[in-house]
């Protein structure tokens, strides 16, 4: 079973929680960091992007930029825009896009778990991204953005959510994208402690949803400390990390699109010809066509629209990765077709987030750039489930999670 417990917030006050708040680190570039955060001094992207606030020039791997964000993220604190909350607690975090709404158990998730394979993963990671995430966490001793996971539906901890939802939360807005933000405390004693034997005698394994580098970058910063600490009991503040747990009930996953910038040398007549080897291949007319099901795909070319559903023999049901239709497409297409044969390291092919619409593909289409774009069902959460259970790897950019968790709402100190 997997160990999670209470921690005590840095949090904003509740009248300045919309400007300190900000989307994950990873989500923009540093102009649009800078928009963001323009004429917001309490804006925590001062610290997750500090860059913003130094030179074009500065190395954004420096020391230079490191201490920038510590010294931002102390102003922030001697200032009172983030405080932190007297006693250890648990949180709940509701998120509301496009009328739906998620909810999810903020709390502190062990390391170990993550080592010994009870924190599963479906994606792999890129060390230099891990070291930047593990850098940062070094000079602020805190973790300032969580990661998302997911555990399988549990009554008891449904329960003690739709309670908690019913009360008045202390932060409730919403953020410039239009994605509504609610949160409550749970610091009532007797029930944290409930929460924690729930998830130790019930929960048998979480699973990273989004946030794999922060994830394994606070595995290896508790293996750090634990070496240079020969006192080790595994039991430390540092073996925690902080993350939003979400039921699997309440997530969705939405499509992660694919854009390639040539035919291979193919003339749109061949490529068809092809296609049609493995696909059963419709034309749609100018309307977007977004898939409906299952090993069925949208294409956009020269202007048309096409329904593809892959033939019977294409595929394998049976194998977890096998039956992903990102499987599919990158098996019969993008390799045998067009010798894209490494979706990590490929110029010839990008990948565009279902938040932006399938409109989006076809401008790129369209605008030249591309030439061809790829239209994808989304997975599953039990098909992320499935595979993270079975040990295996989903291909790079499968799963597309909205809304993002928003960060600033609150941080996780290392205490002592």
């Amino acid at each position: 079973m997997v160990k999670v417990r209470p921690f005590r917030g840095v949090r904003p006050p509740q009248n300045i929680a919309k400007s300190v708040s900000c989307l994950p680190y990873d989500v923009m570039n540093s102009y649009e960091a800078a928009q963001m955060a323009a004429g917001k001094p309490e804006s925590l992207l001062h610290v997750t992007r500090a860059e913003i606030d130094l030179p074009a020039d500065v190395d954004p791997h420096s020391d230079t930029l490191y201490q920038k964000a510590l010294d931002n993220y102390n102003a922030m604190k001697n200032n009172k825009w983030l405080v932190k909350d007297d006693k250890p607690c648990f949180y709940v975090y509701g998120q509301m896009m496009n009328g739906r709404r998620q909810y999810g158990i903020v709390g502190a998730a062990w390391a170990q778990d993550y080592v010994e394979g009870r924190i599963k993963k479906h994606e792999l990671t890129r060390p230099d991204k891990e070291e930047d995430r593990m850098v940062l966490t070094r000079w602020l001793n805190a973790n300032v953005e969580p990661v998302f996971f997911a555990y399988k539906a549990n009554k008891d901890l449904e329960v003690i959510v739709k309670d908690t939802i019913s009360k008045t939360p202390v932060y409730d807005f919403i953020s410039d994208d239009g994605i509504g933000h609610t949160l409550w405390i749970i610091d009532d004693q007797q029930l944290v402690a409930h929460i924690q034997n729930i998830f130790e005698t019930q929960v048998d394994a979480t699973y990273v949803a989004d946030g794999h580098h922060r994830t394994a970058a606070a595995a290896r910063i508790g293996a750090e400390r634990a070496a240079k600490n020969p006192n080790h009991t595994g039991e430390e503040d540092y073996n925690y990390f902080m993350t939003v747990l979400f039921s699997e009930n309440e997530l969705h996953i939405m499509d992660y699109n694919r854009v390639v910038k040539d035919l291979n040398n193919l003339s749109d007549s061949e490529f068809i010809t092809k296609l049609e080897k493995t696909m059963k291949v419709t034309p749609m007319g100018k309307d977007i066509y977004e898939p409906k099901k299952l090993h069925e795909f949208g294409m956009y070319l020269s202007g048309t629209w096409y329904k593809l559903e892959a033939l019977a023999g294409t595929y394998n049901d049976a194998d977890p990765i096998g039956v992903l239709d990102v499987t599919v497409l990158s098996n019969n297409v993008l390799a045998d077709i067009l010798d894209i044969q490494d979706l990590r390291r490929s110029t010839r092919i990008d990948f565009v987030g279902g938040i932006r619409g399938l409109g989006e593909l076809q401008r790129r289409v369209d605008s030249g750039e591309m030439k061809v774009a790829f239209a994808m069902y989304p997975v599953s959460m039990k098909q992320l489930i499935d595979i993270a259970d079975s040990g295996n790897i989903m291909p790079p950019k499968t799963t597309w999670f909205e809304p993002k968790l928003r960060s600033g709402l609150f941080i996780k100190e290392i205490e002592a």
